[in-house]
């Protein structure tokens, strides 16, 4: 075969590139900085992530993708040229064939921009596959028999929770919570609390080095096996100077409660509508956490506590989605029922 095949988890935090018969070959966070004169892409990825908050009047970088759907149509379509390029080399003889996963909730207008902008980027066949689906494929989950698999898919845009039966997905039920509203969260505790504000990276490290979503009381063992305490910098509010404060871990868990309800209300909206004999192979196996804010410690306990369902972790849950998304990709008869082409 002339041309190369990609399967593009395209992120609101991070975007990952599998490429059939290696495996992935790109992860870098979904952003873009762009000189505001000529409307030209500075830098993508990893060296992008570096200038947010950080650049002069005449340069912005920003996420182009906001709770999973596209946001700033020119920039993503900036974005996905660079990664082709990136994985397939500027001069290429053939285009490639590029599978690119949705959320199961978009509509058909984020559908079809998410298909234009792959195309204008220079793929030859756009493939489109729900989130659920690629993260339960990635998750070695058997979804092509006839019995239920829950899986959730927490990323850093949206929420997606899903019952999986014979390749496809009965019910689901998508929020556009999930990592950055945790972020924003914490952003908004600080301020409220210590009057100093921070930026999304500061908010992000902190959410990453003491976040739990359970108090470590409520944690099944009492001896935290992880920080208690960060130093946050960030601006005073009310003197406009930089100020440095201590946060502690149990702090961090009160500011997040908000976002974390939204995402169990979102499981427990599926299991209310699932089929009864789908239900009772849930409760058998469990349900399965994929995506990057899974992460999150005791998050599997608290949706435990939440549902009373079983919950796991899936091993490897950031490369959940792109790892399916590359398996159906290099799989496409078996899974053509579950996939729209254009």
């Amino acid at each position: 075969m002339f041309f190369k095949r990609l399967g593009i988890d395209l992120g609101t935090a991070n975007s990952l590139v599998y490429l059939a018969g290696e495996g992935v070959v790109l992860n870098e966070p979904t952003v873009v900085a762009v000189a505001i004169e000529d409307n030209r892409v500075v830098a993508v990825g990893n060296e992008a992530k570096e200038m947010l908050g950080r650049t002069p009047g005449n340069i912005v970088a920003s996420r182009p993708l906001k709770d999973g759907v596209i946001a700033d149509y020119v920039v993503t379509e900036a974005m996905l040229r660079y990664f082709i390029d990136r994985v397939c080399g500027k001069t290429r003889f053939f285009k490639p064939e590029v599978m690119i996963c949705v959320p199961a909730g978009c509509t058909q207008v984020e559908r079809r921009a998410v298909m234009d902008a792959t195309m204008a980027a220079g793929a030859r066949t756009v493939y489109l596959i729900e989130e659920p689906l690629a993260a339960a494929i990635g998750a070695k989950i058997p979804i092509a028999q006839p019995s239920g698999n829950m899986i959730v898919d927490i990323g850093g845009g949206s929420t997606e929770a899903a019952v999986i039966s014979l390749g496809g997905v009965v019910v689901h039920n998508s929020v556009r919570v999930a990592g950055n509203k945790l972020d924003e969260s914490i952003s908004a505790y600080i301020k409220k609390k210590y009057n100093l504000f921070i930026g999304e990276r500061m908010a992000e490290e902190v959410k990453i080095q003491i976040g739990s979503a359970l108090q470590p009381s409520s944690a099944s063992s009492n001896k935290m096996t992880w920080p208690k305490k960060m130093e946050v910098r960030g601006r005073d509010s009310l003197s406009g100077l930089p100020r440095m404060i201590e946060v502690l871990s149990e702090e961090i868990t009160t500011a997040i409660q908000n976002p974390l309800t939204s995402i169990l209300s979102a499981v427990k909206g599926v299991l209310e509508n699932t089929p009864p004999e789908l239900a009772s192979d849930i409760i058998d196996k469990g349900i399965v956490l994929s995506g990057g804010t899974s992460l999150l410690r005791n998050i599997d306990k608290f949706l435990v506590l939440g549902t009373g369902v079983p919950v796991h972790v899936a091993e490897d849950s950031l490369l959940c989605v792109v790892r399916g998304t590359g398996v159906a990709l290099e799989n496409i008869e078996l899974y053509k029922r579950s996939i729209a082409k254009r």
